[in-house]
């Protein structure tokens, strides 16, 4: 019989500056974003992206555990690839500092694989029944990846910070394709993520 490990939550990273203006997010119940910094903005008025490459948080204070330095960089490459293509459906994405430009910054800062009995969570009667409740509270599911990363964004002329936030992703906890490949539930968070950022800009 499979049972539950304690989550993983984000936290806010020492070695980011933004951190030290984020503040617990009373709008997310669900704890996916608990930290978050935002000041009043008409999204509106930009029209334009400049996205940053994808770093590699390194501070002590990571939440990668054990995971390869080679899964590291593959899910900084697929997040690179992923959010870059979603924000384009929204901006025109830019290379230099400009009007009506907004800089997005992406830092991950932590990472999970999807464990080999990951698979079978999902035919597992016990594990069934704990991912059915894990997916109606919007939770990660029995033994899933996941992702953790900062968004950053500035005012590309001005340098000023508009919105900053740490967050995990995840897969709906019925999503039985996420089980198969170490890095498949991480993919899925990031790309949960790309269509979140976007929401919050409109």
């Amino acid at each position: 019989m499979l049972t539950a490990c304690a989550e993983v939550e984000p936290i806010a990273y020492a070695g980011l500056p933004s951190s030290r203006l984020m503040k617990p997010n009373s709008e997310d119940p669900g704890g996916s974003t608990p930290f978050i910094y935002s000041s009043e903005t008409k999204w509106a008025a930009y029209s334009k992206a400049i996205v940053d490459p994808v770093s590699l948080y390194q501070g002590p204070d990571h939440q990668f555990g054990d995971m390869a330095e080679s899964d590291r960089a593959e899910l900084a490459r697929y997040m690179q690839e992923k959010f870059s293509a979603t924000l384009a459906k929204r901006f025109t994405i830019i290379s230099k500092p400009g009007p009506d430009t907004l800089r997005i910054t992406l830092s991950l800062t932590g990472a999970a694989a999807t464990p080999l009995l990951g698979e079978l969570a999902h035919a597992d009667m016990a594990g069934n029944v704990y991912n059915g409740v894990a997916a109606a509270r919007d939770k990660e599911g029995l033994m899933s990846g996941w992702v953790m990363y900062v968004v950053e964004i500035h005012d590309s002329t001005k340098g000023r910070l508009l919105l900053a936030y740490t967050t995990k992703q995840y897969p709906n906890a019925l999503h039985l394709g996420a089980a198969f490949g170490s890095l498949a539930a991480a993919r899925i968070g990031i790309d949960n993520g790309a269509d979140e950022l976007v929401a919050r800009l409109l």
